[in-house]
């Protein structure tokens, strides 16, 4: 079984590099982010036509997530509020972040984490975000099982994951000690991040910038995370970041992150 995760950095502009991904990778469930549509405006023939049947939570223009999956998907849902409740999920939900469904027994929830970056306000949403993440993932791992959460989480957990050295008097968001700290306790509920069972080395990324020839220098970030409850961290044969549709003209930011379980 193989499950990967990619920013697209907008469906409609990637999607034939998205569908020739998949017909070459053939992985079981992609969750896909930043996918920048509304539900209705979603390429769903062009997954179908292919044999995977897609889950989507839209927004036009901006974040948006969703799953295509080989199999049918249950108790797929969208957002905070049908696990939380609508009081604690409040307005987070305005913001389409957060899908899930169970495959084969595994509840794999897609994420896309708020950036936080360029004005307080938003650093502050990403914060609260991460908290009710925490929250929404303890209710799942109160019931034992399988969980596999994908996506981009816009935070690098360490220095291997970035490209420089963060200084201590000048924070970068995405590396400040409060961001990874909430990320750490997320990890704490018992999930582990799965590319670093298999590959401990610094310089592996899966974000590059488009300016100043980040990818061809290597100037990247590894915010893009598969990470998984121990049982099926246990039967993971396998995690690694696939570069090669960055190479490709007009890519999105960020490459596929693939892992697989026997």
């Amino acid at each position: 079984m193989k499950i990967a995760t990619w920013n697209v950095n907008s469906i409609r502009i990637r999607i034939d590099q998205v569908i020739d991904w998949l017909e070459t990778n053939q992985v079981d469930i992609l969750c896909l982010q930043e996918t920048k549509v509304i539900e209705s405006g979603f390429p769903y023939s062009n997954f179908t036509d292919i044999g995977y049947h897609c889950y989507v939570s839209g927004q036009k223009a901006y974040n948006g997530v969703a799953i295509v999956s080989k199999q049918e998907l249950s108790s797929v849902s969208q957002g905070f509020a049908p696990i939380l409740g609508t009081e604690v999920a409040g307005d987070f939900d305005l913001q389409k972040r957060v899908i899930t469904g169970i495959f084969d027994n595994i509840r794999v929830i897609c994420v896309y984490v708020p950036n936080g970056g360029g004005i307080i306000e938003k650093y502050h949403y990403k914060l609260h975000w991460l908290k009710l993440l925490y929250s929404y993932l303890e209710k799942f791992l109160l019931v034992e099982q399988p969980i596999c959460i994908c996506g981009d989480f816009n935070i690098a957990p360490d220095n291997r994951d970035i490209h420089f050295i963060p200084k201590e008097n000048d924070p970068v968001v995405g590396t400040t000690e409060i961001e990874r700290q909430l990320l750490a306790e997320i990890c704490d509920l018992g999930l582990t991040d799965v590319f670093r069972k298999f590959c401990d080395q610094a310089e592996n990324y899966s974000w590059w910038d488009y300016r100043e020839a980040s990818f061809r220098r290597n100037l990247g970030w590894r915010i893009d995370h598969i990470y998984t409850t121990q049982g099926l961290l246990d039967r993971a044969t396998s995690c690694l970041i696939d570069a090669a549709p960055r190479k490709l003209l007009k890519p999105s930011d960020h490459t596929p992150v693939i892992a697989e379980f026997s």
